[in-house]
């Protein structure tokens, strides 16, 4: 497979080279589950499968060296890039990072691994450029959790926004043009978060909570009323003027008149279109804002035709000129991520992984990608207009055809099979 040949250099050994095209083909055949065993099952000449995995957790290559050349390998190199996060649901409490936590999911707090993702879309093409398991602290402060799950040293903690912006800074690095940062209400409600991304200069759409407080427009700030004293621990701050308080999004959302509000249509890829009314207006983020004033941005409010959710808020950074429409369709451009997780999950068993570690869990995302990647490139390369679902499909049946070509019994097994066929026309 000439997509894995930059891929080789993550390799120091024939053995990895050839279980890494063993471990691709196995996540591209048609094997139901992507376990070790199964994938082997349903690949030509498998090797051991000892062998099969001594490569995925002990053999001495770096999963992050993959992300690296994956990143500098895609086709595609400009779009939205998207943060999210999902879980993989597990019974036991062995697994790396491992603990009861929420999910979407799952939709509630479940037993559960959680990752933090990263995704390029273009508007046609998604790519996965990234994944950061997420380590509750338990498990770097209990060295008797943290050691037989191979966890670096080095690892810390570290909440899922910061592991997003690692993520980030790893895309920007490798050349990656942003046209925007995407991301729900988990990551958009910190201020941190958006605070890097001002100072990437980057565009952003990002959900926030109701009860997030800004203040509309820029506000006034009046000098502290007393001189500052030399030496003085704390020193007086300004104040706001009485006309500039902060309000929550949803009061503010309440308070704006009828016409304020227009109905708007978009739609998700294929999916059938759809409308709602929205809100938008300029306004200033008002958390901590005695310590460092936010940059003006649009907050974006959503309202249902037909009462049948909460509003939403979106606060974006575009131009004060930017068209309601325009926000519209960034603020939403977020649903590729659900259909690209069900895609990885689905059709190439990202959440299959079966071991226990940390360095085997990187390992098997990573790869995972690889085998996404090689598909939305096939999509480009051989049919624009072809879905994601079809050219899976057609990988599939090749990769069946290839098992009865170098199995002949099988074709024996095949014949026999249809005279067990109840109705034959």
């Amino acid at each position: 497979m000439t997509w894995l040949t930059p891929f080789r250099a993550c390799f120091g050994h024939e053995a990895q080279r050839i279980s890494v095209g063993q471990y691709i083909n196995g996540l591209l055949s048609d094997s139901a589950r992507k376990s070790m065993q199964a994938m082997l099952a349903r690949v030509t000449a498998p090797v051991r499968y000892q062998a099969f995995q001594h490569f995925l957790t002990d053999a001495p290559w770096e999963a992050e060296t993959m992300w690296g050349i994956l990143r500098k390998e895609l086709p595609e190199r400009a779009g939205v890039v998207i943060f999210d996060d999902t879980g993989f649901p597990k019974k036991g409490h062995h697994s790396v990072g491992v603990a009861r936590q929420y999910t979407g999911t799952l939709g509630k707090i479940g037993n559960c691994q959680v990752a933090v993702t990263a995704t390029l879309w273009n508007g046609v093409r998604a790519w996965l450029i990234g994944a950061a398991l997420y380590l509750p602290e338990a498990w770097l402060t209990d060295r008797a959790r943290c050691t037989p799950a191979r966890i670096p040293t080095t690892v810390v903690f570290q909440k899922k926004w910061e592991l997003a912006l690692g993520l980030l800074r790893q895309a920007l690095a490798a050349g990656v043009q942003v046209a925007a940062v995407l991301a729900d209400a988990g990551y958009g409600d910190v201020a941190d978060f958006r605070a890097a991304l001002h100072g990437w200069h980057l565009v952003y759409a990002v959900g926030i909570a109701s009860a997030t407080s800004v203040f509309r427009g820029t506000p006034q700030l009046q000098p502290p009323t007393r001189p500052a004293k030399p030496g003085a621990r704390r020193q007086p701050r300004p104040t706001l003027a009485r006309d500039d308080q902060p309000i929550a999004v949803s009061a503010l959302a309440a308070a704006l008149p009828a016409n304020a509000w227009r109905r708007v249509t978009w739609r998700n890829g294929i999916n059938p279109s759809r409308a709602a009314r929205f809100a938008a207006c300029r306004v200033t983020p008002a958390h901590d804002w005695q310590q460092t004033m936010a940059p003006e941005v649009w907050l974006l409010c959503e309202r249902s035709l037909d009462g049948t959710y909460d509003d939403k808020f979106f606060l974006i950074h575009l131009p004060p000129r930017t068209t309601l429409v325009r926000l519209v369709t960034l603020a939403h451009a977020r649903w590729a991520i659900e259909q690209q997780y069900q895609q990885l999950k689905t059709e190439l068993g990202l959440d299959h992984f079966e071991g226990r570690t940390y360095p085997g869990w990187n390992r098997h995302v990573a790869l995972t990608a690889v085998a996404y990647a090689f598909l939305q490139r096939e999509r480009m390369t051989r049919d624009p207009a072809i879905t994601f679902e079809t050219v899976r499909g057609i990988v599939q049946e090749i990769f069946t055809g290839l098992i009865f070509a170098s199995h002949p019994r099988y074709l024996a097994w095949l014949a026999d099979a249809r005279d067990l066929l109840p109705l034959r026309l």
